[in-house]
């Protein structure tokens, strides 16, 4: 197992080797940059240009300017904002802890909810369970998730007369601001994934009904809860496992639209902020550390499955 671990290390080291120059090139190739707006009225004067270019560095080649940012990474340095002034560093990672936040409360909210949603489904398939969770699947996989934000909005407005706060609050100055503002947004985004997760583990429990072996654990006079809690759900921990790894990625990678709507402060909101002025350290350094989320949460999904099924460790 160790040796398996270390193996995913090392390719998991090359990938991020590899992605910081796709992160690198892809930014580089957007058009534009925010050297002309942060001149201002000063727009268009080559010396000034020229002299804020070589401020930034962005006058040395391309190369050159990948080699003294993939070198300042190695020192744990991520740049300066060019349009904040501040550590790339410090505004990534407060932003990231937003996210990071309402990803996890989520996932639990789509764990809570699609699993039993699911299970009740997969039991009984074509009964009343499995019909209600089937619509249910199919409205919640085909409304988007800034339509889904604004009903909520329209009907805690309009039935329970709550407005929530657009302003995030964190959880250190106020819990229940805190999570009076994330209440929405987790339902926004969580609705969405609690129905690929209701529908995931409906086609997993329903396909291991079919299995002989379960099957003759039924003949054999067994329990129905003995035969699903033992047959059963052992068998799709890990499927669940990997689908709640896919669904966090997925998350983190999706709140964009969420933050925006919500007013919260996030890593996705922060990467359009940075897109839209043109914020080459930002962009990089939020970019980035997405690769690193991805990275680990594929990393622990690997020793999830070890530690839930000791048949994989050699592997």
């Amino acid at each position: 197992m160790f040796e398996a671990v270390l193996r995913r290390l090392g390719a998991a080291l090359v990938t991020l080797v590899l992605a910081t120059g796709v992160v690198f090139l892809v930014i580089r190739a957007v058009p534009g940059d925010a050297i002309g707006e942060m001149l201002g009225q000063s727009a268009g004067d080559p010396a000034a240009e020229a002299a804020l270019r070589a401020f930034f560095g962005l006058d040395r080649p391309i190369w050159s300017q990948y080699l003294a940012w993939a070198g300042d990474l190695l020192q744990g340095d991520l740049g300066t904002s060019m349009r904040q002034g501040m550590p790339v560093a410090g505004i990534v990672l407060d932003a990231f802890l937003v996210t990071l936040e309402i990803g996890l409360a989520t996932l639990a909210f789509a764990i809570l909810l699609g699993v039993p949603l699911g299970l009740a489904a997969g039991a009984r398939p074509g009964g009343i369970a499995d019909m209600a969770v089937e619509g249910f699947t199919l409205i919640g996989l085909s409304a988007p998730v800034f339509w889904t934000g604004m009903v909520l909005l329209i009907l805690a407005d309009a039935w329970l007369g709550w407005a929530p706060p657009l302003v995030f609050t964190p959880p250190d100055v106020s819990l229940s601001d805190n999570l009076e503002g994330i209440l929405l947004p987790v339902l926004a985004l969580g609705l969405l994934q609690a129905a690929a997760y209701a529908q995931f583990t409906r086609q997993q429990s329903a396909a291991l009904l079919r299995q002989d072996f379960v099957r003759a654990a039924a003949a054999r006079g067994l329990p129905w809860r003995v035969v699903f809690g033992r047959h059963v759900l052992r068998n799709i921990a890990i499927p669940l496992v990997t689908y709640a790894g896919l669904i966090l990625v997925q998350i983190l990678g999706g709140v964009v639209v969420v933050e925006t709507l919500f007013g919260i402060p996030g890593l996705g909101r922060t990467l359009l902020a940075a897109i839209q002025g043109r914020d080459y350290p930002v962009l990089q350094g939020a970019l980035l550390l997405s690769v690193v989320v991805a990275l680990l949460v594929n990393l622990l999904i690997d020793l999830a499955y070890a530690l839930i099924d000791p048949r994989v460790r050699g592997a």
